[in-house]
C-alpha cells in the first residue's frame, strides 16, 4: 500500500493506493474517524458491486453504517438528489458525530462529499474512488459540488476528506471505455505539470490499459494523486489561479458535456475533446509547438478518447455553454494554456473568438 500525505488549507489527510483495500476500509477509517454513525453512499451499479464488503468491513471495524443508493449517472448529480439523501441520512439519525463514505466514481464523490458539507453545517467524509478518472483526480483536493441546468458543477463546496482510499482491485470492474477515460485526466497532468508521465502512459497502452493487472497501475495512480496534491495545496480555494491549471481542457469540455446532453460523452471523453481545443488554442496563444499538441492528442487517441466533434453537436450551444462557465470572472475568459509539455498557466488573453475558432477546428 502506497500512502500519499494530503495538505490543503488547514486540512491534513492520507490517500491509500493499493489492492485489496475496500476488506480493510473500516479499520483504515477507524484510523481517523470515531463516528460510530456513517452514511456509505453509492450508486446502483456500485452498491451491487461493493456494498456488501464495505459494509461488512466498516461493520467489523464497530460503525454502524446507513447504505443510500442514489441512481447511477450524471443526472443523479443534482441538488435535488443530495436533499433525498440528506433526508435518509435525518431519518436514520445521522447527527453531526457521523461521517459519509462516498463509494464509487465521481458522481458518487462529488454528490457524496457536497452532501457531508452541508449536512449539520458540515461533518466528515471518506473518499473510496472506484474508477481511474475518480482515483487520480476528482477524490482529491476536496471540490465537491452538483449539476444546475445551467451548468456544470455551479452548486458545492470545497471540504476535504478525512480520507481517501483507492483499491485498485475495483478498476477491475470497469468496462474498457470507463476505465479509458480516467486517462483524460492523467495525460492533462502530464501536460500541465509532468511531461514524463508521457512514456507511462505508453508503457501502459502497450500492456492493452484495461487488461492491466490492477496492482501494475498503483505507480501511476499514487504519481498522479501527488501531482494534483501538490497543486491543490498552493491554492485549496482556487482564488490565487495556482490551481486553475488543473482545468486544463475543462473550460470546452464542461461545455461540450452540457450542450451535447449529459450522458452523451462520459466526464473524461468530454475532457478529452477539451484538451485538443485547448492545445489549439496554445499552439496560437502560448507558443505550444505543432508536434507537442500531437504528442497530445495520439496519447489520447491510444485509449479512444475523441479527438474530433461529432457533426451534429452544435458549435453555437458549446460556445454558449462556455459563457456561462463558473472560470469565467466579470464576464473575462480565465483559460489555461500549456507552453511547453509539462508546463501551464493561467492567462487572460484568451477571448471567446479564440474558443470558437477551437471549436470550430474539433
Amino acid at each position: 500500500m502506497r500512502t500519499i500525505s494530503i495538505q490543503a488549507g488547514g486540512a491534513i489527510y492520507e490517500a491509500l493506493v493499493g489492492c485489496d483495500l475496500l476488506s480493510e476500509c473500516g479499520a483504515l477509517i477507524a484510523k481517523v474517524l470515531r463516528g460510530p454513525r456513517c452514511a456509505l453512499i453509492a450508486d446502483e451499479k456500485t452498491a451491487a458491486l461493493f456494498a456488501d464488503t464495505t459494509m461488512t468491513s466498516l461493520r467489523a471495524a464497530g460503525f454502524d453504517p446507513l447504505l443510500v443508493t442514489i441512481p447511477s449517472g450524471e443526472g443523479a448529480k443534482s441538488l435535488a438528489q443530495v436533499g433525498t439523501v440528506c433526508d435518509a441520512m435525518t431519518a436514520a439519525g445521522l447527527d453531526r458525530t457521523s461521517f459519509v463514505v462516498a463509494l464509487g466514481g465521481g458522481v458518487v464523490g462529488d454528490l457524496g462529499g457536497f452532501a457531508a458539507a452541508i449536512y449539520h453545517r458540515g461533518i466528515p467524509h471518506v473518499q473510496i474512488p472506484t474508477t481511474l478518472l475518480a482515483q487520480v483526480d476528482s477524490a482529491i483536493g476536496g471540490k465537491t459540488a452538483v449539476n444546475t441546468p445551467h451548468g456544470k458543477n455551479l452548486l458545492g463546496a470545497v471540504h476535504q476528506p478525512a480520507l481517501v482510499i483507492a483499491d485498485m482491485d475495483t478498476l477491475e470492474t470497469l468496462l474498457p471505455r470507463e476505465f479509458n477515460q480516467g486517462f483524460a485526466e492523467i495525460i492533462k497532468h502530464a501536460v500541465i505539470a509532468d511531461a514524463t508521465l508521457f512514456q507511462e502512459v505508453v508503457q501502459i497502452s502497450n500492456l492493452h490499459a484495461h487488461q492491466t493487472a490492477s496492482w501494475k497501475l498503483a505507480p501511476l495512480v499514487a504519481r498522479n494523486i501527488e501531482i494534483k496534491a501538490a497543486v491543490v495545496a498552493q491554492d485549496e480555494q482556487d482564488i490565487s489561479g495556482a490551481r486553475a491549471v488543473l482545468n486544463f481542457g475543462h473550460t470546452v469540455g464542461h461545455a461540450i458535456e452540457r450542450a451535447s446532453g449529459y450522458g452523451r460523452f462520459l466526464h473524461g471523453e468530454a475532457i478529452s475533446l477539451g484538451i485538443v481545443a485547448a492545445c489549439e488554442i496554445s499552439v496560437k496563444k502560448a507558443g505550444l509547438s505543432d508536434s507537442e499538441r500531437e504528442t497530445v492528442i495520439a496519447s489520447l487517441e491510444t485509449f479512444g478518447l475523441p479527438t474530433k466533434l461529432p457533426t451534429d453537436i452544435s458549435r453555437a450551444e458549446i460556445l454558449s455553454a462556455v459563457s456561462a462557465d463558473k472560470k469565467f470572472e466579470r464576464g473575462e475568459v480565465r483559460f489555461v494554456v500549456t507552453p511547453r509539455l509539462g508546463s501551464a498557466h493561467l492567462t487572460r488573453v484568451v477571448t471567446l473568438d479564440h474558443i470558437r475558432a477551437a471549436i470550430d477546428s474539433l
